[in-house]
């Protein structure tokens, strides 16, 4: 099945599950089951760095001001070839799985640049759209003015890893994307590429849904009536 058709399917799939609370496991029993199918999961589950950013049209975005929505935050530079834009890849299909069904509105992306004064305002405006991209619930964020340049590499630090220069002007790091919930809280991280973008979204609706259902007998957990869809 190509990836168009993975999508149409998950998009149907998580469409009834999130239309029926009754039918959301509890966020526990997902997390168990997560450890046990995605070697890329960790949970964290603490207060998340706090961290105002600016848009590429000037538009400010404070981690506070987004309560209530499920935030994923990834980092990467412009400037990376390899590893960057693979990740945007990814993001750009877990974005596109999650605005296929009801949660898109309560789901915000979040990429922010560590390279911020080589990824201006008009280098980010075009990055995207080029790359498919919902401005919807996506935005690319950099630092605000006055800001140190090192700022936003020091706000990685705070999410457990770092970018750190070289004299080429590259970084090097590694790969992670950091799930918020709605109260705030830096939930869980996914590491990498390997992972399954499918697991995400499950996570997220998780999240979205927020339930912590206790069934007297056991049902198919979200995670195994999502995935026999494929």
């Amino acid at each position: 099945m190509n990836l168009p058709s993975l999508i149409a399917v998950a998009a149907v799939a998580l469409a009834s599950l999130t239309a029926n609370p009754a039918s959301a496991h509890s966020l526990d029993s997902l997390q168990g089951e997560m450890h046990k199918k995605e070697k890329y999961f960790e949970v964290k589950d603490r207060p998340a760095p706090e961290f105002t950013l600016r848009d590429a049209k000037g538009n400010d975005h404070r981690l506070s001001a987004l309560r209530g929505k499920v935030v994923i935050v990834n980092f990467i530079y412009l400037g990376c070839t390899d590893v960057c834009p693979l990740h945007t890849e990814k993001i750009a299909e877990i974005q596109g799985m999650v605005n296929s069904t009801p949660m898109r509105d309560q789901v915000q992306f979040l990429t922010i640049t560590t390279d911020p004064d080589r990824d201006k305002p008009e280098v980010l405006s075009a990055f995207g759209a080029e790359r498919g991209l919902d401005l919807r619930n996506w935005a690319f964020l950099t630092t605000t003015p006055g800001m140190p340049e090192d700022a936003t590499r020091k706000l990685a630090e705070q999410f457990g890893h770092k970018f750190t220069k070289t004299a080429d002007g590259m970084q090097m790091h590694g790969i992670v994307t950091h799930v918020i919930d709605r109260e705030g809280r830096w939930r869980a991280n996914f590491h990498g590429l390997q992972f399954e973008p499918t697991n995400l979204v499950v996570y997220i609706n998780a999240l979205v849904n927020d339930r912590d259902r206790h069934d007297v007998e056991r049902s198919p957990s979200l995670w195994e009536r999502l995935r026999s869809f494929f």
